[in-house]
């Protein structure tokens, strides 16, 4: 059993417990900083509170990284374990993914705090962002595949965490090509994004097909994972978004080449496939809802896993808001500042509970470690 955080003897206890779940504190608190600068318009107050979101969540991301960073030195036959077990692996797309809410926060707030120089810095960080996503992308499912055991009875929406990597990636791409100027280059980046979303995008869908058996066949997750399902709506979310932005930007880009016609037409589509993918949102996020509300006639025990409600509903709201503003619908904006608004109540509870529970050192459990001293 799991010692108080205020008990613990050493650091090297919580270092040796850490796991990349972690994570997903990042993620959600990012998502959260990006779309508070959406009620800009609103107050002014909004675009400073997300300011220091982001300022708060790069120390946050800082301090994960240097204790993940720490167990792999320390110890590096217990982290390696993760790659054999069904679960935790899982969770290493969200380190990219959570990188990807900086460099988005970086574009929004950090140009205007610390001048242009940050746009190049940004890119770089990038480049570093679709190589982590790529790598999760292909030796996860690898290992999925190859060295780990899964039922359908146990399947999660959890599968999803190492595809949708690249997409988030594809979308923060869409956001870095909005501060570079038209140069094959940038143009170079607009392809490479919408390959991203590929990778992605069509894997995910095949798991939500196999989700969807796994949910008709096995009824509804445990207590313990009932929060996963929002998961499901990540993907849908994220795609949305990427083809809006990307869409937007082939325009811009592939204006200035012979290619002038694709650009309308990548724009064009971007509208109709992110509306079909908004509808599809829907069905997932009711599902979700009502799988929650399941559950929440008993006790819920928190776990990390509260954080699922958060980053895939963040980017389901930024999807529903972009694209509102370039359909011009007043309506669909509204829905959109509503979800925003629960992103921000949902937030508020699970950083609260995050807060005490680090503190207590509840939290801190690797699966994969209790695993392998069992094993020897």
């Amino acid at each position: 059993m799991n010692k108080p955080f205020h008990q613990l003897p050493q650091w090297h206890d919580v270092i040796r417990q850490f796991t990349p779940n972690w994570f997903t504190v990042c993620m959600g608190t990012g998502i959260l900083s990006i779309i508070l600068a959406e009620f800009s318009a609103v107050h002014p107050m909004f675009w400073q509170f997300g300011a220091g979101l982001w300022l708060l969540n790069g120390l946050i991301f800082t301090l994960f990284s240097s204790l993940y960073a720490l167990r792999w030195l320390l110890y590096p036959q217990e982290a390696k374990q993760i790659f054999a077990h069904p679960s935790m692996s899982l969770f290493l797309g969200t380190i990219p993914m959570a990188l990807a809410t900086l460099i988005n926060g970086a574009l929004k707030y950090g140009v205007v705090l610390y001048g242009t120089a940050i746009i190049g810095i940004a890119e770089w960080v990038w480049y570093l962002d679709v190589l982590m996503a790529v790598m999760v992308a292909f030796v996860v499912p690898f290992c999925m595949f190859s060295c780990q055991r899964h039922q359908l009875q146990q399947m999660t929406a959890v599968w999803l965490l190492p595809i949708v990597a690249c997409e988030v990636a594809a979308a923060s791409g869409a956001v870095l090509l909005q501060h570079l100027p038209v140069t094959p280059h940038a143009v170079g980046i607009l392809f490479g994004s919408y390959i991203l979303w590929g990778i992605s995008v069509f894997p995910a869908m095949l798991i939500l097909g196999i989700l969807f058996l796994r949910l008709a066949l096995h009824q509804l997750p445990s207590q313990e994972l009932a929060m996963t399902g929002w998961l499901a709506v990540g993907p849908i979310g994220t795609g949305a978004l990427a083809l809006l932005l990307l869409g937007e930007q082939a325009t811009r880009l592939l204006h200035a080449t012979h290619f002038i016609g694709l650009g309308e037409f990548l724009h064009q589509a971007g509208f109709l496939s992110s509306l079909l993918l908004l509808g599809f949102g829907v069905w997932w996020l009711g599902i979700a809802i009502m799988i929650t509300l399941k559950h929440a006639g008993s006790h819920l025990v928190f776990n990390l896993g509260w954080w699922g409600m958060t980053f895939p509903l963040g980017v389901f709201s930024l999807a529903t808001l972009q694209l509102a503003q370039q359909l011009q619908l007043h309506w669909l904006l509204n829905i959109g500042y509503g979800l925003a608004i629960l992103l921000m109540l949902l937030w508020g509870l699970v950083m609260s509970k995050t807060v005490a529970g680090f503190y207590a050192g509840r939290l801190f459990f690797s699966p994969c470690l209790n695993l392998y001293l069992q094993q020897k």
